[in-house]
């Protein structure tokens, strides 16, 4: 195994603190979620199995290759594969943050379909690539399974087919949002979360069955 370890140290320390954060905003409740940073082109490192994201440390971050193997004698989120495949799937892509949000979660519960259709909100460009509010923004949403090699293949099979703005999201569970950086991934994560709110909000004050 060739692996810049420097650099590594460097995308441990940055998922603490995106853990901390993400926790501290109500994101990621309890050992809820799990968060990813590419380290080159065949590993990435990501969150171990079950710990609490707001207190997390160096110990509970580890490497797995683009397999989801592991490199380290430690038990990876039980979510791997959902992120290795967005790597293998899309070379830019640098970082995965998956969020288990109140929001996400109620959303999706109270839609129905396999689309959650955005329009009009100026927000919309906070994603790369979305240069106006006036298109669509119809992001996958996929029914939650234990399954995870399944639901990965599932995921990776509609994202071949589709363009996509760096999210999805899995019925009563949660987002999986990704970006060329964490920053970058931060912003799509920020930005999701605002338009969710929005969406349910119309849905409150219109009825839920308007």
């Amino acid at each position: 195994m060739s692996v810049d370890m420097q650099y590594y140290r460097h995308c441990v320390q940055s998922l603490v603190q995106v853990g901390s954060d993400l926790y501290h905003r109500g994101w990621s409740p309890a050992t809820s979620s799990n968060y990813s940073l590419r380290v080159d082109a065949n590993h990435c490192a990501i969150t171990v199995s079950g710990k609490h994201k707001g207190a997390l440390t160096a110990d509970d971050i580890m490497l797995v290759d683009l397999d989801g193997r592991p490199c380290m004698d430690k038990k990876p989120s039980a979510e791997t594969a959902l992120h290795v495949w967005l790597y293998r799937r899309y070379p830019q892509v640098g970082a995965v943050l998956h969020t288990h949000s109140q929001t996400a979660t109620i959303l999706t519960r109270l839609k129905g379909g396999d689309r959650l259709r955005l329009q009009g909100y100026e927000l919309q460009k906070a994603f790369a690539g979305v240069a106006t509010h006036e298109g669509e923004l119809a992001l996958p949403v996929f029914e939650n399974s234990q399954d995870i090699a399944a639901l990965a293949s599932e995921v990776d099979a509609w994202l071949a087919e589709h363009d996509n703005p760096w999210a999805y999201l899995i019925r009563g569970h949660g987002i999986y949002a990704w970006g060329e950086t964490l920053d970058d991934c931060m912003r799509h994560l920020e930005a999701l979360e605002y338009l969710l709110a929005c969406e349910l909000e119309v849905l409150r004050i219109k009825g839920v069955n308007a």
